[in-house]
């Protein structure tokens, strides 16, 4: 059980093996609930936010936005799909004409309900972290209980 909970984040997000290893070591070592923790570090991903925007329609289409270097995180060009973003940043889609129908397309057919810790402003392609994102955040159930113990054996 603790196996399947591990690998619906793992493979929800995206990661391999070594980056959810690390983002866990990273939660029990800072304040707070560890499973709460490990859920805010999952979404604060640069990658992971561009999808909850609607900027893109996959987090793998996220990710390849980012790695691509079409995506601004306060006006620089961010290539790094797992940068974690804070408060107050805001984020935004590099204006190419071949990206921005892409975005264009996937904000039009948005099927996820808004994020809200994000303000999203779909005419501009940007969106500001207003807060950090909690366990409510998750689009998906999963026990955090479970991968707190399995990475604690």
């Amino acid at each position: 059980m603790q196996l399947t909970e591990k690998q619906k984040l793992v493979h929800n997000y995206g990661l391999r093996e070594r980056q959810m290893r690390r983002l866990v070591e990273q939660a029990k070592r800072s304040k707070g609930v560890t499973g709460d923790r490990i859920l805010e570090f999952l979404e604060r991903r640069l990658d992971s936010t561009v999808f909850r925007a609607g900027f893109a329609p996959t987090i793998p289409a996220a990710r390849q936005l980012v790695n691509h270097g079409h995506i601004l995180v306060d006006g620089e060009r961010v290539d790094i799909a797992s940068y974690r973003l804070d408060v107050g940043q805001t984020v935004s889609v590099r204006s190419r004409a071949g990206v921005l129908a892409l975005v264009q397309n996937a904000v039009a057919t948005r099927t996820l309900p808004e994020a809200s810790w994000l303000d999203v402003d779909e005419q501009k392609l940007s969106f500001e972290v207003r807060e950090l994102p909690g366990p409510e955040a998750l689009l998906f159930e999963v026990d955090m209980q479970l991968v707190v113990e399995f990475y604690s054996k």
